[in-house]
């Protein structure tokens, strides 16, 4: 069989991976919100259902990566479509990796729900708001090949992080007026950490779009 006659099971098939690539994003977009969201509304319950489902991401993540193995192992790729798929094992790498944060939001939910409740700060909703759209903005720049939109999503990680230096330094500043909230303003740390982190790795994936792109791996995180 022929390199030429192989092209258009390729394209299905990478296609088809594509498909279950976006399928996960949404998947850990889904976990993010409901993490967020059992912070909001002190939802263990809720919070225990986002950490039980980081196992069926999980899942998504092998299969995925079986698939990649699959098509470079049948279909030989080269080039650029080579690059695709690896470029897809890395993402799906690093949405794993999303959602796991997801789930760590969660057990805080879960870790703090004894401690006197603080009010999220504002400014730690406008992080999840901000790591949500950039996850979903930089799959779609995956999907169309864009490296010029990975660029300019992976440069909003500079907000993210900026955002998160702003949290730390005035929940210490309230901790050490306040020595009574210690503890919950600690938990509430640590979600900023897990939201700047979640961030970092859309630059990840940014990165990987670059790569697909033009071959060449570049640091965004700049």
């Amino acid at each position: 069989m022929t390199q030429h006659s192989l092209r258009p099971n390729f394209d299905r098939e990478l296609a088809l991976i594509f498909e279950r690539l976006i399928e996960m994003s949404k998947a850990v977009d889904q976990a993010l919100e409901r993490a967020i969201t059992a912070m909001k509304q002190r939802e263990t319950s809720m919070a225990a259902g986002v950490i039980a489902d980081d196992i069926h991401i999980n899942q998504m993540r092998y299969q995925i990566e079986e698939e990649c193995l699959n098509i470079i192992a049948t279909q030989q790729p080269m080039a650029s479509d080579l690059r695709a798929v690896i470029a897809v094992m890395h993402a799906v790498m690093e949405l794993e990796r999303m959602a796991d944060h997801a789930a760590g939001i969660g057990k805080i939910v879960i870790r703090s729900s004894e401690e006197h409740p603080l009010k999220p700060m504002k400014k730690l909703l406008r992080m999840s708001d901000l790591s949500r759209q950039m996850l979903g903005e930089v799959m779609q720049a995956f999907v169309e090949r864009d490296e010029a939109k990975a660029r300019a999503i992976a440069a909003q990680d500079a907000d993210i992080d900026r955002m998160n230096k702003q949290t730390i330094s005035r929940l210490i500043e309230a901790m050490t007026k306040h020595p009574t909230i210690v503890p919950a303003a600690t938990y509430m740390m640590w979600v900023s950490h897990n939201l700047e982190r979640i961030a970092d790795r859309v630059t990840n994936l940014a990165e990987q779009v670059v790569f697909m792109t033009t071959g060449d791996l570049h640091d965004l995180d700049n």
